[in-house]
């Protein structure tokens, strides 16, 4: 009897041990589900309504976007060719006729950037967002980029805005315009979209003739009539590009002038007060708009020359129609605008260094830069 009894209690013991421990196994499983349960809704807020319910960062970021783009669009002016009358050009009392354009403030100097077509070649007004207005002088411009630098002269300091890298820039990017579609009523108005292609080439006709602009971000921000000129910039508020056109028969494609392009002229100004082009002398395709001129024509890489200018550089180097400008300097050229971006930051006189192919045979040639006629 003694025996069973302390078997009985050894029993006892043992299975309140293993009940112990099975109470405490059960509870850390549960802790450890409840904490994963807690992570997952901290990730995935719950939804109310069929909408999901913002986290505090995404609410911020948000936030953080709105503060930028209000900030740039301080940066924007209206463009137009004939001087206000009224006190304000922004006003809702502004004359129609105006033509207002748009163009952006890009230095503390006073030198604002747009459009050819919105400045052309001689003087125009700018009118800043407090209604002030100034004379600006086209001290830069070319038609075939279709664009123009101007510059105000103002004693007060102005807002301007920040140049960023269209050369890292990728398809599926988000993008906003700033710009005054329609005229001064819907002055400083913001569309927002994704880069949706890069290096484009489009043709542009006119009475005149037809041309191309090569090398253009497409996006699908809305770009209206009086919007072009103004910036499309990144989420951080860099402009990464002045817009330009839009393909009226279609919707949400439009173009934009990549800004690496300009900032070597922007750089001059800001530092000699004046920026005198040199030219190579030539005209030229990539492979890209190259298919619009000669489809037989390929190439893997470079600049095709179509056209030289009498008394230019590359003709008094020696170089030819329809020889291919393949690196200058050492820089391999996949796109005209990889040439223009080097000549800007030339002077004229200097000497760049061409690699040529001809009759599938390549060779250097040393041309010295001429004055742009």
């Amino acid at each position: 009897m003694k025996m069973y009894r302390k078997i009985h209690k050894q029993n006892y013991i043992g299975k309140l041990i293993l009940k112990i421990i099975s109470i405490f196994i059960i509870a850390t499983i549960s802790i450890a589900l409840y904490d994963m349960y807690l992570n997952i809704n901290i990730e995935n807020p719950p939804i109310v309504g069929g909408e999901t319910i913002a986290s505090t960062e995404e609410t911020k970021t948000e936030k953080d976007i709105c503060d930028t783009l209000e900030k740039v669009s301080n940066t924007v002016v209206g463009i137009s060719k004939l001087q206000s009358t009224d006190a304000s050009f922004f006003s809702l009392k502004a004359i129609e006729t105006y033509n207002l354009g748009t163009g952006v403030i890009v230095a503390k100097e006073g030198y604002v950037l747009t459009n050819y077509h919105v400045s052309g070649k001689s003087k125009c007004y700018v009118t800043l967002g407090d209604g002030k207005e100034y004379t600006a002088q086209v001290v830069w411009t070319d038609e075939n980029l279709d664009l123009s630098i101007l510059k105000i002269n103002t004693t007060t300091e102005i807002n301007y805005a920040k140049l960023g890298d269209s050369d890292t820039l990728r398809i599926g990017q988000g993008v906003y315009a700033i710009g005054n579609p329609l005229g001064a009523e819907f002055r400083k108005t913001v569309t927002s979209g994704i880069i949706s292609a890069l290096d484009r080439t489009i043709k542009i006709e006119d009475e005149r003739k037809s041309s191309y602009m090569e090398d253009l971000i497409q996006t699908d921000a809305s770009i209206n009539s009086g919007n072009s000129g103004g910036p499309l910039i990144d989420k951080e508020g860099n402009v990464i590009g002045i817009t330009t056109v839009k393909i009226t028969d279609a919707e949400g494609i439009g173009f934009a002038i990549p800004i690496n392009i300009i900032k070597p002229i922007i750089e001059k100004l800001q530092q000699a007060g004046k920026f005198e082009e040199a030219s190579l002398g030539v005209y030229v395709y990539d492979k890209e708009a190259i298919q619009y001129i000669d489809s037989s024509l390929n190439f893997e890489y470079g600049v095709y020359i179509t056209e030289l200018i009498p008394e230019g550089a590359a003709k008094m180097a020696g170089i030819r129609v329809g020889d291919i400008i393949e690196k200058i300097d050492g820089i391999k050229l996949n796109k005209i605008n990889d040439l223009r971006k080097h000549i800007y930051t030339k002077n004229i006189d200097d000497e760049v260094r061409l690699t040529i192919l001809r009759n599938k045979q390549e060779f250097e040639i040393t041309a010295k830069l001429t004055k742009k006629m």
